[in-house]
Protein backbone atom coordinates (compact mmCIF):
# COMPACT_ATOMS: atom_id res chain seq x y z
CA UNK A 1 0.00 0.00 0.00
CA UNK A 2 1.42 3.82 -1.06
CA UNK A 3 1.91 6.34 1.38
CA UNK A 4 2.18 9.91 0.30
CA UNK A 5 4.67 12.52 1.70
CA UNK A 6 4.36 16.11 1.91
CA UNK A 7 7.86 18.36 1.92
CA UNK A 8 8.33 22.04 1.55
CA UNK A 9 11.59 24.82 1.52
CA UNK A 10 11.52 28.16 2.69
CA UNK A 11 13.79 30.84 3.11
CA UNK A 12 12.19 32.60 6.24
CA UNK A 13 14.77 35.58 6.01
CA UNK A 14 15.19 35.50 9.79
CA UNK A 15 11.18 36.11 9.81
CA UNK A 16 11.56 39.75 8.74
CA UNK A 17 9.10 40.54 6.43
CA UNK A 18 8.95 42.97 3.33
CA UNK A 19 6.92 45.21 6.08
CA UNK A 20 10.07 45.33 7.76
CA UNK A 21 8.85 43.49 11.02
CA UNK A 22 10.53 40.55 12.48
CA UNK A 23 7.14 39.05 13.03
CA UNK A 24 7.97 34.66 14.37
CA UNK A 25 4.32 34.44 14.58
CA UNK A 26 3.59 35.07 11.04
CA UNK A 27 6.16 32.38 9.94
CA UNK A 28 4.50 29.64 12.22
CA UNK A 29 0.92 30.62 10.31
CA UNK A 30 2.48 30.76 7.00
CA UNK A 31 4.14 26.77 7.76
CA UNK A 32 0.48 25.68 9.35
CA UNK A 33 -1.54 26.79 6.24
CA UNK A 34 1.28 24.44 4.04
CA UNK A 35 0.25 21.61 5.90
CA UNK A 36 3.53 19.87 5.18
CA UNK A 37 4.78 16.68 6.94
CA UNK A 38 8.68 17.87 6.37
CA UNK A 39 10.32 21.47 5.63
CA UNK A 40 13.73 22.41 5.24
CA UNK A 41 13.98 26.37 6.45
CA UNK A 42 16.68 28.64 5.18
CA UNK A 43 17.82 31.51 7.25
CA UNK A 44 16.15 30.11 10.49
CA UNK A 45 18.73 31.42 12.35
CA UNK A 46 19.84 34.89 12.77
CA UNK A 47 23.12 35.97 11.53
CA UNK A 48 24.22 38.09 14.59
CA UNK A 49 25.13 37.55 18.16
CA UNK A 50 25.12 34.16 19.66
CA UNK A 51 22.58 33.43 16.23
CA UNK A 52 19.74 32.27 18.18
CA UNK A 53 16.27 30.84 16.40
CA UNK A 54 14.63 33.43 14.77
CA UNK A 55 11.40 31.78 15.90
CA UNK A 56 12.30 31.26 19.48
CA UNK A 57 11.73 27.86 21.05
CA UNK A 58 8.93 28.49 23.41
CA UNK A 59 6.60 29.09 20.36
CA UNK A 60 8.11 25.72 18.41
CA UNK A 61 7.22 24.12 22.04
CA UNK A 62 3.80 25.54 22.36
CA UNK A 63 2.59 27.12 19.40
CA UNK A 64 3.76 24.65 16.38
CA UNK A 65 2.82 21.36 15.62
CA UNK A 66 6.56 21.39 13.93
CA UNK A 67 9.41 20.34 16.11
CA UNK A 68 13.14 21.54 14.95
CA UNK A 69 15.18 18.36 14.51
CA UNK A 70 18.36 18.91 16.56
CA UNK A 71 20.85 19.85 13.89
CA UNK A 72 23.62 21.70 16.03
CA UNK A 73 22.09 22.43 19.22
CA UNK A 74 22.77 20.55 22.28
CA UNK A 75 18.40 20.91 23.68
CA UNK A 76 17.85 18.03 25.56
CA UNK A 77 14.03 18.89 25.86
CA UNK A 78 13.28 18.53 22.12
CA UNK A 79 15.23 15.72 21.86
CA UNK A 80 13.49 13.58 24.44
CA UNK A 81 10.53 14.97 22.58
CA UNK A 82 11.48 13.26 18.88
CA UNK A 83 10.99 9.92 18.28
CA UNK A 84 13.93 7.09 17.30
CA UNK A 85 16.49 9.90 17.32
CA UNK A 86 19.56 7.79 17.08
CA UNK A 87 21.99 7.78 19.78
CA UNK A 88 25.06 9.06 17.70
CA UNK A 89 23.24 12.56 17.70
CA UNK A 90 25.12 13.40 20.75
CA UNK A 91 28.26 13.22 19.21
CA UNK A 92 28.34 16.09 17.13
CA UNK A 93 25.50 18.42 18.89
CA UNK A 94 26.91 22.19 19.38
CA UNK A 95 26.81 23.48 23.12
CA UNK A 96 24.69 26.93 21.98
CA UNK A 97 21.01 26.08 22.73
CA UNK A 98 19.34 28.94 21.31
CA UNK A 99 19.95 28.41 17.39
CA UNK A 100 17.82 25.56 15.57
CA UNK A 101 19.84 25.22 12.34
CA UNK A 102 23.64 24.40 11.14
CA UNK A 103 24.45 28.31 9.03
CA UNK A 104 20.64 29.03 9.52
CA UNK A 105 19.49 25.75 7.59
CA UNK A 106 16.97 23.73 9.73
CA UNK A 107 14.60 21.00 9.47
CA UNK A 108 11.05 20.69 11.13
CA UNK A 109 9.22 17.67 11.14
CA UNK A 110 5.33 16.76 12.41
CA UNK A 111 4.79 14.09 15.64
CA UNK A 112 4.20 11.01 12.92
CA UNK A 113 7.36 11.33 11.59
CA UNK A 114 9.98 9.03 12.74
CA UNK A 115 13.60 10.16 13.11
CA UNK A 116 16.52 7.59 12.69
CA UNK A 117 19.35 10.30 12.06
CA UNK A 118 20.67 13.54 11.55
CA UNK A 119 23.94 15.40 10.29
CA UNK A 120 25.30 18.19 9.89
CA UNK A 121 26.98 18.64 6.21
CA UNK A 122 30.35 21.16 6.09
CA UNK A 123 30.28 22.74 2.95
CA UNK A 124 33.31 24.19 0.75
CA UNK A 125 32.68 27.70 0.90
CA UNK A 126 34.44 31.37 1.29
CA UNK A 127 31.56 32.69 3.57
CA UNK A 128 29.57 30.91 6.57
CA UNK A 129 27.63 28.14 4.33
CA UNK A 130 26.31 24.68 5.17
CA UNK A 131 23.39 21.89 4.53
CA UNK A 132 21.60 19.60 6.89
CA UNK A 133 20.90 15.92 6.55
CA UNK A 134 17.89 13.96 8.43
CA UNK A 135 17.03 10.55 7.50
CA UNK A 136 13.58 9.85 8.53
CA UNK A 137 10.80 7.24 8.84
CA UNK A 138 7.51 7.63 7.21
CA UNK A 139 4.82 4.82 8.24
CA UNK A 140 7.75 2.36 8.46
CA UNK A 141 9.40 3.77 4.66
CA UNK A 142 12.82 5.16 5.13
CA UNK A 143 13.56 9.20 3.42
CA UNK A 144 16.14 10.90 3.46
CA UNK A 145 15.58 15.01 3.63
CA UNK A 146 18.84 17.90 2.70
CA UNK A 147 18.27 21.10 3.50
CA UNK A 148 20.44 23.59 1.94
CA UNK A 149 21.25 27.22 0.77
CA UNK A 150 23.91 27.84 -1.63
CA UNK A 151 26.20 30.17 -2.13
CA UNK A 152 25.65 33.33 -4.64
CA UNK A 153 29.18 32.52 -6.55
CA UNK A 154 28.18 29.88 -9.64
CA UNK A 155 31.48 28.67 -8.97
CA UNK A 156 30.52 27.55 -5.34
CA UNK A 157 27.85 26.64 -6.11
CA UNK A 158 28.52 23.75 -8.08
CA UNK A 159 31.61 22.34 -5.49
CA UNK A 160 28.83 22.64 -2.91
CA UNK A 161 26.06 20.25 -4.40
CA UNK A 162 29.11 18.06 -5.39
CA UNK A 163 29.95 18.11 -1.87
CA UNK A 164 26.66 17.03 -0.84
CA UNK A 165 26.06 14.18 -3.39
CA UNK A 166 29.48 12.81 -1.82
CA UNK A 167 28.46 12.97 1.43
CA UNK A 168 25.07 11.53 0.69
CA UNK A 169 26.47 8.82 -1.27
CA UNK A 170 28.88 8.06 1.61
CA UNK A 171 25.91 7.34 3.91
CA UNK A 172 25.81 3.41 5.62
CA UNK A 173 21.95 3.17 4.43
CA UNK A 174 20.39 3.69 0.97
CA UNK A 175 17.25 5.20 0.43
CA UNK A 176 15.30 7.41 -1.64
CA UNK A 177 16.52 11.23 -0.98
CA UNK A 178 15.14 14.64 -1.07
CA UNK A 179 17.01 17.74 -1.76
CA UNK A 180 15.61 21.08 -1.17
CA UNK A 181 16.40 25.04 0.29
CA UNK A 182 17.34 28.18 -1.87
CA UNK A 183 19.94 27.11 -4.54
CA UNK A 184 19.96 30.74 -5.71
CA UNK A 185 20.40 29.14 -9.18
CA UNK A 186 18.58 31.85 -11.53
CA UNK A 187 19.44 29.23 -14.50
CA UNK A 188 16.78 26.07 -14.91
CA UNK A 189 19.28 23.22 -16.15
CA UNK A 190 22.64 24.32 -15.49
CA UNK A 191 25.16 25.53 -12.95
CA UNK A 192 24.70 23.33 -9.83
CA UNK A 193 21.99 21.78 -11.32
CA UNK A 194 23.89 20.17 -13.71
CA UNK A 195 25.56 18.03 -11.07
CA UNK A 196 22.63 16.23 -10.20
CA UNK A 197 23.29 14.55 -13.64
CA UNK A 198 20.06 12.62 -13.74
CA UNK A 199 19.53 10.90 -10.66
CA UNK A 200 16.72 13.63 -9.54
CA UNK A 201 14.11 15.40 -11.56
CA UNK A 202 13.63 18.78 -10.01
CA UNK A 203 9.75 19.69 -9.06
CA UNK A 204 7.56 21.78 -11.33
CA UNK A 205 6.82 24.29 -8.56
CA UNK A 206 7.38 27.47 -10.02
CA UNK A 207 8.88 30.78 -9.89
CA UNK A 208 9.06 31.69 -6.09
CA UNK A 209 11.10 34.98 -5.66
CA UNK A 210 10.50 37.45 -5.14
CA UNK A 211 7.46 37.38 -3.05
CA UNK A 212 6.23 40.20 -4.45
CA UNK A 213 6.24 39.88 -7.78
CA UNK A 214 7.13 35.96 -8.36
CA UNK A 215 9.40 35.48 -11.59
CA UNK A 216 12.58 33.36 -10.33
CA UNK A 217 13.12 30.07 -9.71
CA UNK A 218 15.51 30.09 -7.03
CA UNK A 219 14.07 27.81 -3.88
CA UNK A 220 14.14 24.11 -5.44
CA UNK A 221 12.80 20.82 -4.54
CA UNK A 222 14.68 17.84 -6.16
CA UNK A 223 13.19 14.44 -5.92
CA UNK A 224 15.04 11.09 -6.16
CA UNK A 225 14.01 9.41 -9.10
CA UNK A 226 12.32 6.33 -7.12
CA UNK A 227 10.04 8.68 -5.95
CA UNK A 228 6.75 9.47 -7.80
CA UNK A 229 5.56 13.33 -8.02
CA UNK A 230 1.54 13.24 -7.06
CA UNK A 231 1.65 17.58 -6.90
CA UNK A 232 4.02 20.67 -6.38
CA UNK A 233 3.58 24.25 -6.37
CA UNK A 234 4.12 27.33 -4.75
CA UNK A 235 2.49 28.67 -1.26
CA UNK A 236 0.38 32.11 -3.00
CA UNK A 237 -1.35 33.35 0.21
CA UNK A 238 -1.75 36.68 1.81
CA UNK A 239 0.60 36.10 4.90
CA UNK A 240 3.28 34.43 2.78
CA UNK A 241 3.13 37.18 0.41
CA UNK A 242 4.82 39.45 3.23
CA UNK A 243 6.18 37.23 5.48
CA UNK A 244 9.99 36.72 3.74
CA UNK A 245 11.14 37.69 0.70
CA UNK A 246 10.55 34.17 -0.87
CA UNK A 247 7.56 32.20 -0.80
CA UNK A 248 7.48 28.81 0.46
CA UNK A 249 7.22 25.78 -2.19
CA UNK A 250 6.01 22.26 -1.58
CA UNK A 251 5.63 18.65 -3.38
CA UNK A 252 3.65 15.62 -2.59
CA UNK A 253 5.88 12.01 -3.22
CA UNK A 254 4.43 9.07 -3.14
CA UNK A 255 6.43 6.65 -1.06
Amino acid sequence: MSTTLTVASYNMRKAVGLDRRRDPHRILHVLEEIGADVVALQEADRRTGGRASAVPHELWEGHSPYRPLPLGVKNRRMLDRLPKVSARVDDWLKVDTRNIGWHGNAILVKSHVGVLDVAAIELPTLEPRGAVLAELLVHDRPIRIVGLHLDLSGLWRRRQMRAILECIDQRPQPMPTVLMGDTNEWRSAAGCLKELDGGYRIAPTGPSFHARRPIAVLDRIMIDNALPIEAAGVHHSERARIASDHLPIWARVRL
